[in-house]
């Protein structure tokens, strides 16, 4: 039986934006990393599980590929290339339309470092006609050989049972690794945190979202009066910025309202029951080139 059960680590690589969160949510069949159209949305490895009874694919979403500005964007960057280096398999997402530059050939000559498969999936097909894919996935051969290319819509869901069949056809034998009903090893502390900094994202403007981050100083369960199960909730948006603050608490509280509201409605479906969120907004400057202030936001590589 052993034998016939099929385990791995498969990770997700590719330049900001190119879908991986939107994809490994859609594969899982549930919301864990948080998505947006801004840069540098994923800070850190977030691991999910898939389990059926052909085995057990165990899915690293990592941040995106990009020239490292700070601290963070170094930490960003160890991830991406530690997760290279410790899974069976890889999933190269690219996205119709962007030009084939440095950074891809960057990406593509520390795949050919990696001595595992290397699947090119090209995302948002869903925007392209047949022949504009085919165009694609020619161009993408002449930069590197790929064990297999799959086109995907990671939005509508398109191709998407090809991936996991793939994925499983090249994985090894295994053990499992996690229970059946495990989704994620991620504490929902810190996925709490995420829902907070994905409604920030969405809500505030360009320059901001880059210089926030979230922590959860306090969950408390407890029951109210109705014997309801509520969770108690305080959390910080900590942002680089006096004027950014302003930005984020907004007009009489406008904004940090909004994002405190949309993101209950996410953490209230994660936790499944009601949830009571307190929010507040700090100022720590330049806490993204701090490794004090990054070790205590939760961005701590491994030793090195």
């Amino acid at each position: 039986m052993e034998q016939q059960f099929k385990s791995g680590f498969v990770a997700l690589i590719g330049r900001p934006n190119v879908g991986k969160s939107t994809l490994m949510n859609r594969l899982i069949g549930q919301k864990i990393a948080i998505t947006s159209n801004k840069p540098q949305t994923t800070r850190n490895r977030i691991q999910t599980v898939y389990t059926d009874g052909r085995g057990q694919i165990v899915f690293l979403d990592t941040p995106g590929m990009h020239q490292a500005k700070n601290r963070l964007g170094e930490y960003m960057a160890h991830v991406t290339e530690d997760a290279i280096h410790e899974v069976d398999l890889i999933l190269w997402l690219v996205e119709p339309g962007r030009f084939i530059g440095a950074g891809e050939r960057k990406i593509a000559a520390d795949l050919a470092q990696a001595n595992v498969p290397v699947l090119l999936i090209i995302n948002k097909t869903d925007r392209l006609k047949r022949p504009e894919i085919l165009k694609y996935i020619d161009d993408y051969r002449k930069l590197m050989e790929f064990d297999e290319i799959i086109p995907v819509s990671a939005l509508t869901g398109d191709n998407l049972e090809d991936v996991v069949d793939t994925v499983f056809a090249y994985l090894p034998y295994g053990p499992m690794y996690f229970d059946r009903e495990t989704v994620t090893d991620q504490p929902m502390r810190q996925i709490v945190a995420e829902m907070i900094r994905e409604k920030a994202l969405h809500a505030l403007n360009e320059e901001v979202p880059h210089g926030i981050a979230v922590t959860v100083e306090r969950m408390r369960k407890r029951k109210d009066s109705a014997g309801k199960k509520i969770t108690d909730i305080e959390a910080t948006i900590v942002c680089e910025k006096k004027s950014h603050k302003g930005i984020i608490i907004g007009k009489g509280g406008e904004m940090l309202k909004k994002i405190g509201s949309n993101a209950r409605f996410e953490i209230e479906r994660a936790l499944e029951g009601k949830a009571n969120l307190k929010l507040w907004v700090k100022v720590k400057k330049d806490w993204r080139d701090s490794d004090y202030l990054l070790k205590n936001f939760g961005y701590q590589n491994n030793e090195r």
